[in-house]
């Protein structure tokens, strides 16, 4: 899967119009993202992208940033070996697009807002 387009509140992926935060998996997408603490991405939050075993992650923090991401929930990336890259949103998903076009094995958890 790639993502087409990003503006502030959408995306669109393969397609189709998404304005809620997303995970796109490399043949699904998970809509309607919600984590525990909103703007702060805990390891609950990503336990089925843990499961999945990607290669790397892309995490979008939102338009300007504002999504945080703790040191334990890096740690835990590393310790299942997944590379963690993390962008602001209209950044991160062109990261995405290239690791999808290399043939990797890439997750995208993307922020559409703030």
């Amino acid at each position: 899967m790639k993502v087409d387009n990003y503006a502030f509140g959408s995306m669109t992926v393969d397609g189709k119009v998404h304005n809620q935060d997303l995970i796109v998996f490399p043949d699904t997408i998970k809509p309607n993202w919600w984590r525990k603490e909103g703007h702060s991405l805990m390891e609950e939050d990503i336990k089925e992208i843990i499961d999945y075993k990607p290669d790397v992650l892309i995490i979008g923090k939102g338009a300007y940033g504002v999504m945080a991401i703790p040191e334990s929930t890096r740690k835990l990336l590393k310790s299942n070996n997944i590379e963690l890259i993390d962008r602001n949103t209209p950044e991160a998903y062109k990261v995405f697009n290239q690791y999808v076009e290399k043939g990797k094995k890439a997750v995208g958890a993307f922020h559409l807002t703030c």
